[in-house]
C-alpha cells in the first residue's frame, strides 16, 4: 500500500505544478498609439485589416476645467487601433455604451466621439482640452445622429416625432411638384437655418465633420471638411472609424502627440460636457 500511496502524492503533486510551469505571461500594455502602415484604409470597422494594428486602450477623464464642466465620470475608456498610407491616416475607436442616442431635440442628446491633434508638431504642445491662443488643434468628431442621416433617416417632423400628426404644411400642398424649384424654395421659408446654408441643419452626407479650436469655447468648422467616418453599433456600444489626411510633419515630429472624446448623448453630454483623454504619444513610424 505504501507504494500506491507514494506514487498518488507525487502524481498529484505533478499535476499543480504543471499549469503554473505552462503560464504564459500577459504582454505588458501599450504605452501609445502605434499606427500600422498599409496598402489602403479601411472603411469599415469590422474589417479584417484592423486586427494587424495593435489596440491601445485610452483611459478617459472627465473634463471638468471649464464650464459646461462634467462632473460624474460615464465612459471610462474607448480602445483605439490606427492605420495609414503615406497619405491618410485612420482610427477606430471602440467604446462600451448601453443605450443608442442617435436622436437629437431639445431634450435629447446623440452618442459621439472625436480625434485631436495639434496643427503644427512642435516641441510643446497645445494644451490638450482644445489647444490655446496661437496652438490651434484640428478635431475630427463624429456623431451618431449624423449616422442616422446618412443612413436615410428623414428629418420631417414625423421622422423625429413618430407619433405627431401634422394636418398641412404649405409646402407639402398638391399644387406643387414635389421636388420642383417652386416646393423647394417654399419649403426653405419653413427650414430658415438651412436656407441660410447652417451646416448643422442638413441634409447631410457625412456623419464627420472637421473643426479646428484655439482654445475653451473657440470651436468652429474648418475651411475644408476633408475627413469621412463611419459609426456601427455594436453588441455592446459603438466602433467608429474615423480617416483624415496624414497630417504634414507628423512623420518627422520628435514626439506626437494625440487625444480623444467621448460623449455619451443618455448622460445629457454635449460640447464641453464629455469624457476626454489628455495627450497621448502617437507613433507613425513604420510598425514591423
Amino acid at each position: 500500500m505504501r507504494p500506491l500511496y507514494r506514487f498518488v502524492v507525487i502524481s498529484i503533486s505533478f499535476t499543480f505544478l504543471l499549469p503554473a510551469g505552462c503560464q504564459k505571461t500577459p504582454p505588458p500594455p501599450l504605452t501609445e498609439v502605434a499606427a500600422v502602415k498599409a496598402s489602403s484604409i479601411p472603411a469599415k470597422s469590422d474589417a479584417a485589416a484592423w486586427n494587424a494594428a495593435p489596440e491601445f486602450v485610452a483611459k478617459l477623464i472627465l473634463q471638468d476645467l471649464v464650464e459646461p464642466r462634467l462632473m460624474t465620470a460615464s465612459t471610462p475608456e474607448v480602445r483605439v487601433r490606427a492605420i495609414r498610407t503615406d497619405r491618410e491616416i485612420a482610427f477606430r475607436l471602440e467604446w462600451e455604451d448601453a443605450t443608442r442616442n442617435d436622436l437629437a431635440d431639445p431634450g435629447n442628446f446623440c452618442d459621439a466621439c472625436a480625434i485631436q491633434l495639434p496643427q503644427k508638431f512642435e516641441p510643446t504642445v497645445p494644451a490638450p482640452q482644445m489647444g490655446e491662443a496661437g496652438k490651434t488643434v484640428e478635431i475630427t468628431y463624429w456623431n451618431a445622429g449624423w449616422q442616422a442621416k446618412v443612413e436615410g433617416r428623414g428629418d420631417a417632423i414625423t421622422d423625429i416625432y413618430p407619433n405627431a400628426t401634422v394636418d398641412h404644411y404649405p409646402f407639402d400642398a398638391k399644387s406643387l411638384e414635389k421636388g420642383s424649384p417652386q416646393q423647394q424654395e417654399m419649403a426653405k421659408r419653413y427650414a430658415p437655418a438651412r436656407a441660410l446654408g447652417n451646416a448643422m441643419a442638413g441634409p447631410r452626407d457625412t456623419p464627420v465633420q472637421d473643426l479646428i479650436a484655439d482654445g475653451p469655447g473657440t470651436i468652429t468648422p474648418a475651411a475644408a471638411n476633408g475627413s469621412k467616418g463611419s459609426g456601427q453599433r455594436t453588441a455592446k456600444g459603438w466602433a467608429v472609424v474615423l480617416s483624415r489626411r496624414l497630417p504634414e510633419g507628423i512623420a518627422a515630429a520628435a514626439n506626437p502627440q494625440i487625444a480623444f472624446a467621448v460623449w455619451d448623448g443618455a448622460k445629457e453630454e454635449v460640447g464641453a460636457k464629455k469624457m476626454r483623454t489628455a495627450w497621448i504619444n502617437f507613433n507613425v513610424k513604420d510598425q514591423p
